[in-house]
């Protein structure tokens, strides 16, 4: 059977900066409140990007807003969290960023069967000039629909 995913946070701008050509899921190092605070939907990867260190991978400036009801036990919003992936894994995504100048950006975060995941992309920065076509697409799909939705009023 196929296991529920309940989205948390996405990463919109991600897919708006970068091509992104690969995708994987990583588990994170979290704590108990951090946890409790993600239930609630706190949580922001806007901000935040992932570096590899020491054979280690590792996201920064992940924003997990403090759980009330922590006191004490609550860590600080932007820690340093570790991104949990297979040892291949993070050498095949270390090789193609030295390679081809890649970079690994986070794109959504979500509960998986009662565990925290995060879906990270291998991405491309994009130009200007593809950015203007993203752009300049989507208004043509809007006024397409703007056309078919007057067209069926009536």
């Amino acid at each position: 059977m196929k296991e529920a995913i309940k989205l948390i946070a996405n990463n919109k701008k991600a897919r708006f900066d970068y091509f992104i050509e690969d995708s994987l899921e990583a588990g994170i190092c979290l704590a108990g409140t951090e946890v409790k605070s993600l239930r609630m939907g706190r949580c922001s990867v806007k901000e935040s990007f992932i570096r590899i260190e020491k054979g280690e991978m590792f996201i920064y400036n992940m924003h997990i807003s403090p759980y009330e009801k922590g006191n004490i036990f609550n860590k600080d919003p932007l820690r340093v969290r570790k991104l949990l992936l297979h040892k291949n894994q993070i050498q095949k995504l270390e090789g193609q960023m030295a390679v081809k100048g890649y970079t690994i950006v986070p794109l959504q975060v979500y509960f998986k069967g009662g565990r925290v995941k995060m879906e990270i992309g291998l991405a491309k920065g994009k130009k200007l000039y593809d950015k203007r076509q993203d752009i300049a697409k989507k208004d043509q799909r809007r006024e397409a629909e703007k056309q078919f939705k007057v067209k069926n009023l009536y």
